[in-house]
């Protein structure tokens, strides 16, 4: 089965790289669903009934998938190289593995809400949302490509730069939006 690392590791990657994908598209979709729901009728059902249908599509087609079948492979993966488990940079990025698993599940009841009419965030919330997979990626990818637990200190805090500097992107561009609601 060793021949078949690397074959097992490109899938993982592969389904990583889809995970994702679905991961920073859904709450965009959100924030369209949120805003489309506060528009006058007819414009509020007719982009109501395709924003979820493109939602349940990437929901349930890509994403779900995607997270179980990098699942499946990362579990693999250890099976066959159980060591990894003793790396310390392995324990801080399953760490963040198991919060990227929170971040979907909570993304899945935002989802599920939203497929209902249950609006009960805001637009701007959802856009802040959208942020959180981007900062479990890059806390994880630097832990992979270091394998250094304790340069995870730095990546944290360059994640709280990053985190700092998107605050203030996302003011920016919501003055913009204020100023030209078309932007």
């Amino acid at each position: 089965m060793e021949e078949y690392y690397n074959y097992i590791k490109a899938l993982h990657l592969i389904f990583v790289v889809t995970w994702f994908a679905g991961l920073f598209y859904i709450p965009r979709l959100f924030v369209y669903q949120i805003e489309a729901y506060h528009k006058p009728s007819p414009e509020k059902e007719i982009l109501g009934k395709q924003l979820k249908l493109m939602a349940n599509r990437l929901w349930n087609i890509i994403t779900w998938p995607s997270a179980i079948l990098a699942t499946a492979f990362a579990i693999w993966l250890i099976i066959l190289q159980p060591f990894w488990f003793e790396q310390p940079w392995m324990q801080v990025k399953l760490a963040f593995v198991v919060l990227l698993i929170l971040y979907h599940l909570k993304t899945h009841q935002y989802y599920k809400q939203l497929q209902r009419d249950d609006v009960k965030t805001s637009s701007n919330f959802m856009r802040l949302w959208n942020e959180g997979a981007t900062f479990i990626l890059f806390a994880i990818v630097f832990l992979v490509i270091l394998k250094s637990a304790i340069n995870w200190v730095f990546g944290i805090v360059g994640i709280l730069v990053l985190g700092i500097l998107l605050m203030l992107g996302f003011k920016v561009y919501k003055n913009i939006r204020s100023k030209n609601p078309d932007a």
